[in-house]
């Protein structure tokens, strides 16, 4: 569509023929735009003169574009809509309402939103476009609606093989008055359904004062996806605590659970988590693609002398190697793939997990069960009785688990495990401060890999462009010799409109030396130790984050958001 003005007529006459402005009031507001500057529709707002989607409905008319007060969601395709991500929808403000006869009808708050219309054209592969205006409250609840309504139907797409009868099996009064039984079930099952699908690692379900708000994490970082009214949230909550066979009456203290389902062909293995807040039990979901796949090394984001050094260390036949960084920095899975790479059929692997995120052919795993007294330091004990060369403890959580993975290390296995510490010199002062004997902690440990997740930058969207001075200085170079081009994230349909699509693994690898050990034995602090590792030639994070930020893998943003929480 051409948005070129015919005639060009003044937004000021345009407003004095659709609205109910007077000649004075237009004239007073042209006076303050000639003393104040500005925008004479921002002055006319100001002043209370008109309203904006009298404004916005003015302008339409000068370019010749339909403008409607209302979008009923009963009238927009489904079909359609479930091609455009909700985020991409909500922060560019447009709806797909209709595709017919080769003719994309959408919905906009910006009728100069004409990047959004060719994003449009490439997802539909259309050539003509019909275009309305409506405003942008207006628009954002059809958003909402539409998309709500998606989501409850979505059952129709999943694979229903193995799955329950969708009987709810608590008594039907636990559900709120105005919601039936097989509603419930549907919506629940078609939000894990999205979850899987958008590739979501954690879903959110929040209640407050008047809704509840579904989120989801997705590389990292939460997104906003559905909000519900405050009534339907007993039933849901009540419906996700009967899946993960919790007690539905019990509201006043937190609880954990386990919910085990097959959706689109993938078992999904989901950790629960509830807690009560002012207004509702709070409940968050951690998605486990059971089977799913197992990364290497390299596709981690190890590479060059830190690969090499990492491939030595864990063909040693004894010793501990500690992969540390805060919840959610992949930990679990970087260790999983150093199993992987040395598992064969001559050597006893045997791990003790919360949970089991990857499950490893020939490897015997354990999952904690505190119910049972299963826990980490239990199963590493009768570990030692499996004549096992390789153990693997998901987390050194206490002192009495740290003691046996020192004395697995010392009495010749090679052991895996993870801590909770900010960088890699923090291993040695941790494992002190839980009790085991500096010799011991400096005898043991092979090695330290510090870790963190950084989103990927999306290979359809990204543009290059000329890091600044202050960027520069943020990924510390200095004497810089011509220009250095970056990559920027802009954001498409592909990645939901993020500019992000996927992580890498940034990271430091402490090797242990003599300087090393003998530091660790006078009680040394996490920062001498650093300092002693670089000396010796230890990239950091920010070092690594850095050349990938030069390799084009990520941005300074992303590193900046990503570690400087951490300097």
């Amino acid at each position: 569509m051409n948005l070129a003005l015919k005639a060009n007529p003044r937004i000021g006459d345009l407003l004095l023929k659709y609205t109910a402005l007077t000649n004075e009031q237009l004239e007073e507001c042209v006076e303050i735009q000639a003393a104040e500057g500005g925008r004479l529709g921002d002055i006319l707002l100001r002043k209370k003169y008109v309203l904006p989607h009298e404004i916005m409905r003015a302008l339409c008319a000068q370019i010749e574009v339909d403008y409607v007060e209302e979008i009923r969601s009963s009238e927009v395709d489904p079909k359609i809509v479930d091609k455009l991500p909700i985020n991409y929808a909500k922060s560019r403000e447009v709806l797909p309402l209709e595709w017919k006869d080769g003719i994309l009808t959408v919905a906009l708050a910006d009728p100069f939103n004409l990047e959004s219309i060719e994003d449009l054209r490439v997802l539909f592969n259309c050539a003509i476009i019909k275009i309305l205006i409506t405003s942008s409250v207006r628009l954002q609840e059809a958003i909402n609606r539409v998309y709500e309504r998606n989501t409850s139907n979505m059952i129709q797409d999943i694979d229903n093989d193995d799955e329950e009868n969708y009987d709810l099996d608590g008594p039907i009064d636990i559900l709120d008055a105005t919601e039936d039984e097989a509603p419930v079930i549907r919506f629940v099952n078609s939000v894990i359904f999205r979850a899987v699908k958008e590739k979501a690692s954690d879903i959110h379900i929040e209640p407050f004062e008047k809704e509840t708000m579904i989120r989801f994490r997705v590389d990292g970082v939460l997104h906003d996806i559905l909000h519900q009214p405050k009534k339907v949230h007993a039933a849901l909550s009540s419906r996700i605590k009967v899946m993960g066979n919790l007690d539905i009456a019990e509201k006043r203290i937190p609880q954990d659970g386990r919910i085990f389902r097959k959706v689109a062909g993938k078992e999904i293995d989901i950790r629960l988590s509830t807690i009560p807040t002012q207004f509702g039990e709070r409940i968050v979901m951690r998605i486990l693609e059971k089977g799913g796949e197992l990364l290497t090394l390299e596709h981690l984001g190890f590479e060059g002398a830190t690969l090499d050094a990492i491939v030595k260390m864990i063909a040693r036949e004894n010793g501990i190697f500690l992969v540390t960084g805060p919840t959610g920095s992949g930990k679990s899975t970087t260790m999983a793939a150093c199993l992987s790479r040395i598992n064969t059929k001559d050597i006893n692997i045997l791990t003790v997990e919360d949970p089991i995120e990857y499950q490893l052919n020939g490897v015997g795993q354990v999952q904690v069960n505190a119910k049972i007294n299963l826990t980490f330091a239990n199963a590493l004990r009768s570990f030692l009785r499996q004549d096992p060369d390789v153990i693997m403890v998901g987390e050194v959580r206490d002192a009495e688990t740290a003691d046996l993975a020192v004395t697995a290390a010392l009495t010749g296995h090679l052991v895996f495990s993870s801590l909770h510490t900010n960088e890699a010199a923090g291993a040695f002062p941790r494992l002190t401060d839980m009790g085991v004997e500096p010799f011991l902690v400096a005898s043991s440990v092979n090695g330290v890999i510090a870790q963190r997740l950084m989103r990927r930058v999306c290979s359809k969207c990204k543009e290059p462009y000329q890091a600044t001075p202050i960027e520069l200085q943020e990924l510390g170079i200095k004497n810089v010799q011509g220009p250095i081009q970056l990559m920027r994230a802009n954001g498409c349909v592909n990645c939901s409109h993020t500019g992000y699509s996927g992580r890498i693994n940034v990271h430091e690898l402490l090797i242990m030396d003599d300087n090393i050990r003998a530091l660790i034995m006078k009680h040394a602090d996490s920062s001498t130790i650093r300092r002693a590792a670089t000396d010796k030639g230890m990239i950091t994070m920010r070092e690594d984050g850095a050349r990938k930020v030069l390799a084009g893998v990520t941005t300074v943003q992303e590193l900046t958001r990503t570690l400087n929480s951490d300097d």
